[in-house]
């Protein structure tokens, strides 16, 4: 059902410097996140909370259905500030994923890219269904990541500073979609900027995404996160940890 397009093949670094753009923006992204984070923990203080709070299986968070609503997107960095767009336009879809993918590489920066189609179905499925869990294996066990979506910014936050500090919380990854490309190369292109790297690794940002991507891409594990999100009495987080094959400790 989904197909992430990442590609081993590794082109020369010259031909990511061809395309892309000096891309260091991680205080920017940081700044910005907070920013968006301050918004949002004033609209939860102020939000009706109803007395009845449900809690989401072994997560051990409490919450109500309306929690975190109002999300305020972030201002992502401008494509043309990380790529020269005329020239990626002369680029085939494999060649552009490549270069954008090989551009990332160890910059506390992911790359990814995806098909038109699969990006709208994703659209379409996380405008009804914003929030998420999803445990992120690290030594002998899991850290669980709280997920928020409003499209095209996708955040990652660890579900125990969530409880603690609520939308205070600063997120350890944010992640942006890039549609310019859509209709002239059938392609979305990715980017993930980690905020807190003591936190996540590249590696493991990346598996994140991918696997937030896939519990919204997938049919069979979209019922999961259509239960976290309208039936959440019903959501069990051992129905995650199988879906993935984790262990449940």
């Amino acid at each position: 059902m989904y197909r992430l397009v990442s590609k081993v093949t590794r082109r020369a670094v010259s031909s990511a410097g061809y395309l892309c753009r000096d891309a260091s923006c991680s205080s920017m992204v940081t700044k910005q996140c907070f920013s968006t984070i301050s918004v949002l923990q004033r609209q939860f203080e102020n939000s009706h909370k109803p007395s009845n709070f449900l809690k989401l299986g072994s997560t051990g968070l409490c919450r109500t259905m309306s929690f975190a609503t109002g999300f305020t997107p972030l201002q992502p960095k401008p494509l043309e500030s990380i790529i020269d767009v005329a020239r990626a336009k002369t680029k085939s879809p494999e060649e552009l994923a490549d270069i954008w993918d090989d551009f990332h590489l160890g910059r506390g920066h992911i790359g990814l890219s995806m098909k038109a189609k699969l990006y709208y179905l994703l659209d379409q499925r996380t405008a009804d269904c914003r929030y998420f869990v999803i445990p992120l294996w690290k030594g002998s066990g899991y850290t669980t990541m709280f997920v928020q979506v409003q499209m095209p910014h996708m955040l990652f936050t660890g579900l125990e500073d969530y409880k603690a500090r609520g939308t205070q919380a600063s997120p350890y990854m944010t992640a942006t979609f890039y549609k310019e490309f859509a209709d002239s190369k059938d392609m979305v292109l990715i980017r993930g900027d980690i905020v807190l790297t003591s936190k996540l690794s590249d590696a493991e940002a990346k598996w994140l995404l991918e696997t937030a991507q896939s519990f919204y891409l997938n049919d069979v594990r979209y019922k999961l996160v259509e239960r976290f999100n309208k039936q959440t009495r019903d959501f069990e987080f051992k129905d995650v940890l199988q879906a993935l094959e984790m262990p449940m400790l």
